[in-house]
C-alpha cells in the first residue's frame, strides 16, 4: 500500500510539474511578444520566472525547467546564471537542441560569434528541423562577417516558412555588403520581398538594390536600349523609387531619362496614360527624396513651367479636383507642388481627399512640408530662412522612413549588461541628449526602443528638426523632443543634466558660439556616460576640392549651385579622386552635398571632446567597440587617447572608426 501511495504521490507531482512548466512556457511566450509593451512583458517574464520557480522546487532536476530559467535569467542580463542552468539542464539529459541552441544565443550575446556557431551545429545534430538552431547559425555567420553564407542562410529560412522580423532584418543587415556582379533574378525577388515586408528600414537597401538594377538594365552597356514599357511594369524599381536613394550614377541617369520619355510622351499626346501613372509617381516620390537633385535639360525645364501655368489657369477657372491630377503627377516629378504659386488653393483640399494612389506623392510634395514649415516657426532660427529662395530652403537629411528593427529593452538593462556598471542608484526615467541628431532616425529608435527614457535630440539643421519633429508626432511619441542647439545650451545652463549622451554629426565651423566639449562636460554628472565615435565622415578627396572651391568662389548653397557641382562631379566620375565621393549616399541628395560642402563636421569639436575625455581623473573608458561591433580591451585604446590629447599624431584615433564609451566618475 505505502508503495502504491507514493507511486501516486510521484505522478501527481509529475502533473503538478508539467502544469507548471505549460503555464511558464505560456508566459515566456507573452514576454517575447512584439504586440506588448515592454512593462507587459517584463511583467510576463516574472510570472514565468514564478511558476518555474514552483516547478523545480517540486523536481530541482527537471531539465525543460532549469533551460528555460536560463532563458529568463539571460533576458534579464544574468548571462553567467543563464550559462550555468544551460549547462545544468545538459547534464540531467543530454542532446538536447533546445539547450544547444540557448548555449548559441548565449554566446551570440556574450560576443562570441564563432563559438555560438558551434553550439547552434550541435543543436542541428540534434534535431536537422531545428529553424531557430539554424536561425543561429546564420545570425553567428553574419556577426563573424561571412555575410554572403549568412543571407542564403537567411533565405533559406524564407524559402521553409520561417518569416520571422529577426530572419528578414538579418537578410537586410547582410544585403548591405553584398556585391552584386551579375544580374540575379532570384537576388531581386529577395530584394522585392524585403521591400515589401513592413518594419523594415527600407532606405539602407539603396546600395544592394541600385547594384541589382545597374545589372538587370546593362547600364554598362552605352547602346543599352531603355524601354519605357519595361520600366513600368518592373516591380523591383518601382519599389526601389518609392522606398530607397540608390547611390549609382548610372541608376540616376537611368532614372532622368525615364522621367524625359514620359514627359516627352505626355507633350506629344497631351495625356498620361494609365500604365505609366504608378512609375510616374515613383519618379516624383524619389525626386522629392533627393531634393530635387536630378538634372534635367532646358526642354523639360520650359514643359514642366508650362504645365505649371495651365495647372493655376485650371484653379482659376475652377476645374474640378479629377482635371489636376495629370498635371500635378507631371509636376511633381521635377519640383515639390510646395513651392508652386498655386500650392495655397491645394489646400482646399485635406490629404484624404485625394485618390489613394497619389496620397504619398502629394503628401512629400505638399501637406508634410507645409506642417514641417508651421513648426519652424516656432524656432529663432526661421529669421535665417526668410531671405531665401523657397526652392533654396534646406532640405531635411538623411531621407528615411522606417526605425531599424529593434527588441524592445530598457536604457538600465543596456548599462548594466553592456557596459558592466551599476544602474541601482538610477532614477525611474533617464535623459538622453542626441547631439548632431540629423533628421532623428536614432534618436527615435532610442526613444522608440527603450522604455524607461526621455530623449533631446539636438541638431544644427531646421529642416531636420522639423522633419523629424513631425514624424515623431506622427508615430505618436511623448518622449522625444528635437531641438537647435540655442535651446539645448540654454536647458543645460539652466541647470539641467542628463544621464546619457550620444554624439552623432559634429557641428560645422559655422556654429562659433557652440564648444561640444563644455557642453557635454556641464551636462553630465557623476555617472553619466558619454557615446561618441573617433571617425568623421565627408572627408574624401573630392569633398576637399569642392569645399575649396566653395570658398575660393564664395559660392553660396542654392539649388542651381547644388546641382552645377554635382553635375561637375559626375561629368568626371571615372577620375578616382571623385569616386569614393560618388559611392556615398549623401551625394545623391541635395541635402545631403549641402551639409557636407556648406557645413561639413568641424573636427576640431571632436578633437576637444576627445582631450577632454582622456582625462582619467574625471572621465573613465568603460568600451570600444571596432566598426564590425566586437568589443576591444579597453587598456589600449585609453592609452591611444592619452598620447593624442598630448600631441602625438602617431598613435590618432581619429579616422579609426572606433565606437567608445565614458563614463563621468565625478
Amino acid at each position: 500500500m505505502q508503495a502504491k501511495h507514493q507511486v501516486q504521490v510521484s505522478q501527481s507531482q509529475h502533473a503538478q510539474v508539467a502544469r507548471l512548466l505549460l503555464q511558464a512556457n505560456l508566459a515566456y511566450g507573452e514576454s517575447n511578444s512584439n504586440g506588448l509593451s515592454h512593462i507587459q512583458r517584463l511583467k510576463a517574464r516574472q510570472e514565468c520566472r514564478g511558476y518555474l520557480n514552483e516547478a523545480l522546487a517540486l523536481e530541482p532536476e527537471n531539465a525543460v525547467g532549469l533551460g528555460l530559467l536560463g532563458r529568463v535569467e539571460m533576458d534579464d542580463g544574468q548571462l553567467e546564471k543563464a550559462h550555468t542552468l544551460f549547462n545544468a539542464s545538459l547534464n540531467h539529459q543530454p542532446g538536447q537542441a533546445q539547450q544547444y541552441c540557448n548555449l548559441g544565443y548565449w554566446a551570440l550575446k556574450t560576443e562570441r560569434p564563432a563559438l555560438a556557431e558551434q553550439y547552434f551545429l550541435q543543436a542541428l545534430d540534434c534535431d536537422r528541423q531545428s529553424a531557430a538552431a539554424f536561425c543561429g547559425v546564420a545570425h553567428a555567420k553574419r556577426l563573424q562577417g561571412q555575410f554572403d553564407l549568412a543571407y542564403l542562410h537567411y533565405r533559406k529560412l524564407l524559402e521553409t516558412g520561417a518569416e520571422w522580423d529577426s530572419v528578414y532584418s538579418g537578410m537586410l543587415t547582410c544585403a548591405q555588403h553584398l556585391e552584386v556582379n551579375k544580374a540575379d533574378s532570384a537576388l531581386a525577388q529577395d530584394a522585392i520581398a524585403l521591400l515589401q515586408r513592413g518594419g523594415l528600414p527600407h532606405q539602407e537597401l539603396g546600395r544592394f538594390i541600385s547594384a541589382i538594377i545597374h545589372h538587370q538594365y546593362g547600364l554598362d552597356n552605352p547602346d543599352a536600349q531603355i524601354s519605357l514599357e519595361a520600366a513600368s511594369e518592373d516591380e523591383l524599381l518601382i519599389l526601389a523609387l518609392q522606398k530607397t536613394l540608390m547611390p549609382n550614377p548610372a541608376v540616376e541617369e537611368l532614372v532622368t531619362l525615364l522621367r524625359r520619355a514620359i514627359i516627352a510622351e505626355v507633350a506629344q499626346t497631351v495625356e498620361l496614360r494609365d500604365e505609366l501613372q504608378r512609375l510616374t509617381l515613383a519618379i516624383a516620390q524619389y525626386a522629392d527624396r533627393t531634393g530635387y537633385a536630378l538634372a534635367a535639360e532646358n526642354d523639360e525645364e520650359r514643359l514642366v513651367s508650362a504645365i505649371n501655368d495651365s495647372i493655376q489657369a485650371q484653379f482659376a477657372l475652377g476645374e474640378e479636383q479629377d482635371g489636376l491630377i495629370g498635371s500635378l503627377m507631371i509636376s511633381t516629378m521635377y519640383g515639390a507642388l510646395f513651392h508652386q504659386p498655386f500650392a495655397v488653393q491645394l489646400g482646399q483640399w485635406n490629404l484624404m481627399d485625394w485618390p489613394l494612389a497619389l496620397q504619398p506623392v502629394l503628401a512629400a510634395s505638399y501637406y508634410d512640408r507645409a506642417e514641417e514649415e508651421a513648426i519652424k516657426q516656432n524656432f529663432d532660427e526661421k529669421a535665417e530662412e526668410l531671405c531665401l529662395e523657397k526652392t533654396d530652403i534646406p532640405q531635411a537629411w538623411p531621407s528615411w522612413s522606417r526605425l531599424a528593427y529593434r527588441t524592445e529593452s530598457s536604457l538600465k538593462t543596456l548599462i548594466a549588461a553592456e557596459l558592466g556598471l551599476d544602474t541601482v542608484n538610477l532614477p525611474a526615467t533617464l535623459r538622453i541628449m542626441v547631439c548632431g541628431a540629423q533628421s532623428g532616425q536614432r534618436a527615435m529608435e532610442l526613444a522608440s526602443y527603450l522604455d524607461d527614457v526621455e530623449v533631446i535630440a539636438v541638431d544644427e539643421s531646421l529642416a531636420n528638426i522639423a522633419k523629424a519633429t513631425r514624424m515623431a508626432n506622427e508615430m505618436g511619441m511623448d518622449n522625444i523632443v528635437f531641438w537647435p542647439w540655442s535651446i539645448a545650451q540654454r536647458f543645460v545652463a539652466d541647470g539641467h543634466q542628463v544621464h546619457w549622451i550620444e554624439v552623432g554629426r559634429l557641428p560645422s565651423p559655422a556654429m562659433t558660439t557652440l564648444s561640444l566639449a563644455a557642453l557635454v562636460n556641464q551636462a553630465t554628472g557623476s555617472g553619466a556616460v558619454v557615446h561618441m565615435h573617433t571617425a568623421i565622415a565627408e572627408q574624401t578627396s573630392g569633398d576637399k576640392q569642392i569645399r575649396k572651391l566653395v570658398a575660393e568662389h564664395k559660392l553660396q548653397p542654392t539649388r542651381q549651385t547644388l546641382r552645377q557641382l554635382r553635375r561637375m562631379v559626375l561629368a568626371n566620375r571615372s577620375d578616382a579622386a571623385w569616386q569614393e565621393l560618388t559611392a556615398d549616399a549623401d551625394f545623391y541628395s541635395l541635402g545631403g552635398c549641402r551639409d557636407r560642402w556648406f557645413r561639413p563636421q568641424d573636427t576640431a569639436q571632436l578633437k576637444e571632446l576627445m582631450a577632454m575625455a582622456s582625462n582619467e581623473v574625471e572621465w573613465k573608458l568603460v568600451k570600444a567597440r571596432d566598426v564590425d561591433g566586437h568589443s576591444l580591451a579597453t587598456g589600449p585604446v585609453q592609452k591611444q587617447i592619452q598620447a593624442e590629447a598630448l600631441g602625438s599624431e602617431v598613435q590618432s584615433l581619429m579616422g579609426q572608426s572606433l565606437s567608445v564609451y565614458f563614463l563621468k566618475r565625478r
